[in-house]
């Protein structure tokens, strides 16, 4: 007789047919991710790369909106308000506050993890336009309250400080309009690089968040006294149609689509494990993981339920390739999210958004490539040396780090290395001082160019993976183009807060 077939069924799936499971949840997020990946089936790209044609039009749609503010404001008597100085004033007051606030929606849409912008460009340079943009902005509202105070002043016997108080007191929306402008002068003065480096991510975040409560009490001031707002009909319908599309951006991509991933894929902890002294790995375990779409080499943003923190997500790279079963991330402990992952008890649910970023197989242009990565850094490395298809030679890692004993993954590497036919490099040692390298001391006797070729003989032929502290990449970057790799060729990923 023989003995029953015993088949496994991955999670979600029928435990009789093998069919996949079919939930409410399933169905709203099918309906988001086709919506997502409509366009890039139409163009023949796989998941996470976008066209080039999508970046031009998303740049071409941030000069319209631009284009569209100015000339609503033509369109707005701005001429006819040119005859005297305090109607100047008033008029580039006026057109300083609409700039403004075209940016802070452009500023929120930036932010809003929306996949169009995110797979066009990226996150780190989603997060450097967003903090242009941020400054613009709060110059331009500045301007506006200063030009606009002036204009008034000029016209009435109150003067400028009078003026300030007739404002406030008798126009309707102001007083909301002064809290929002209070809440976004905390969210630029606690973005500057000097004031950012002494606050926790944690602390930082919370505050930034405040970002959103100012640009919704600006709302009503314009409402109620806009003259692009009152009376006319094709900028009422520009405004609300943009701040439509903003507050639409944020509720489907920052809410609705990563709670209908969560409850689709069921993420809990299924192990933790200590790698070195501060390092912690750890393993979540879903269904229908194959269909998050997760890459070697990409990031997600993770909230852990079983402790305190958990309603700020934390960016955590995946430190193992996605096998449709399982998802790892490895994190150093340097903060509050990091820290307290060592305490994670299996079974604990997990909320997830993304995934997210541009260092993934996708943005690869031929078969060789180069893998430079400092310290943690190495986390999505040893995921893409296991992810990425390669003939043996294709793939060359270069991890740098402080000494031997700060090796991570040093076991996994090498059978990674023996099994898919890549060449591992450390590179240990302390910086060199006084001097602007990716070299360790060791090395000072070589220049950072020299060093690279010696090392990988054929860089130029190959595209390069970065990831690792700030300063060390633009060094190891600019040796790179230095030694013939082409700029476009060369993909990076800032964690940039």
């Amino acid at each position: 007789m023989t003995a029953p077939q015993v088949v496994h069924r991955p999670p979600g799936h029928d435990v009789v047919t093998g069919a996949p499971v079919v939930t409410a949840a399933s169905r709203i997020s099918q309906m988001l991710q086709r919506v997502v990946d409509g366009a890039v089936r139409a163009t023949g790209c796989p998941p996470s790369i976008a066209p080039v044609w999508w970046r031009q039009l998303a740049v071409a749609l941030g000069c319209l909106s631009v284009v569209c503010v100015v000339g609503l404001w033509i369109k707005g008597q701005a001429p006819q308000e040119m005859g005297s100085v305090s109607g100047a004033l008033h008029s580039f007051g006026r057109l300083s506050a609409l700039l403004a606030s075209d940016l802070l929606l452009v500023q929120v849409m930036l932010m809003a993890r929306v996949p169009f912008l995110e797979r066009s460009f990226g996150q780190d340079v989603i997060a450097r336009t967003h903090r242009l943009t941020g400054f613009t902005s709060f110059h331009l509202i500045w301007a506006h309250i200063v030009l606009t105070t002036l204009g008034y002043a000029a016209s009435t016997q109150l003067g400028v400080w009078g003026t300030l108080v007739d404002f406030v007191l008798n126009y309707p929306g102001m007083l909301l309009a002064v809290a929002g402008t209070a809440a976004l002068t905390m969210v630029v003065v606690t973005s500057v690089r000097r004031a950012r480096s002494r606050l926790r991510y944690e602390s930082w975040h919370l505050l930034h968040l405040y970002a959103y409560l100012g640009v919704g009490l600006a709302l009503p001031h314009q409402l109620w006294t806009g003259q692009d707002f009152v009376g006319n009909l094709a900028g009422t319908v520009f405004w609300w149609g943009l701040y439509a599309v903003a507050v639409g951006c944020v509720l489907a991509f920052r809410v609705v689509l990563p709670l209908v991933r969560s409850w689709r894929h069921r993420l809990v902890v299924h192990e933790v494990r200590r790698e070195t002294l501060g390092v912690t790995s750890v393993v979540m375990s879903g269904r229908d993981l194959e269909r998050l779409g997760a890459r070697a080499g990409q990031y997600l943003m993770w909230r852990f339920l079983d402790r305190p923190g958990w309603t700020r997500a934390h960016p955590f790279s995946l430190s193992a390739a996605p096998d449709g079963f399982r998802l790892r991330i490895t994190a150093v402990h340097v903060g509050d999210g990091s820290t307290g992952l060592d305490q994670l008890q299996p079974g604990a649910r997990v909320l997830v958004e993304g995934p997210y970023g541009r260092l993934h197989e996708g943005v690869r242009t031929g078969d060789k490539v180069l893998l430079m990565a400092s310290g943690i850094g190495v986390t999505p490395m040893r995921a893409l040396v296991e992810g990425l298809p390669q003939q043996p030679g294709d793939v060359v890692l270069i991890y740098r780090i402080h000494s031997s004993a700060d090796v991570l993954f040093r076991d996994e590497l090498a059978v990674l290395a023996a099994e898919r036919g890549a060449r591992v490099v450390t590179v240990p040692g302390p910086r060199i001082p006084g001097r602007d390298s990716w070299l360790p001391l060791s090395a000072a006797h070589l220049g950072d160019v020299e060093a690279l070729v010696q090392l990988v003989p054929d860089v130029a032929e190959r595209d390069m993976y970065l990831c690792g502290n700030a300063q060390w990449m633009e060094h190891a970057r600019a040796a790179a183009v230095a030694a013939g790799v082409e700029p476009s060729r060369v993909h990076v990923e800032r964690f940039v807060w």
